[in-house]
């Protein structure tokens, strides 16, 4: 499975699925990308991510970032 990208809170957000489970990644503005420091679990689904990452952050909405969308 390729990698999936996605902009949460306005922060970018790289998932891959690595085995059964899900690795994500913070990508910053320099092209490097760091560990996320969250954890998918590995019974969400691919179309299920972008909601879970809405719910996982949304406690951290403001009024400019408030969402979650993928990146194609």
């Amino acid at each position: 499975m390729p990698e999936l990208r996605f902009k949460v809170l306005g922060r970018s957000i790289a998932v891959a699925r690595l085995g059964e489970g899900w690795a994500a990644w913070q990508l910053g503005a320099d092209g490097k990308r760091g560990r996320a420091e969250f954890e998918i679990p590995e019974f969400i689904a691919e179309g299920e991510l972008c909601q879970y990452l809405a719910d996982l952050f949304h406690e951290a909405a403001t009024p400019g970032h408030g969402g979650a969308f993928q990146v194609r």
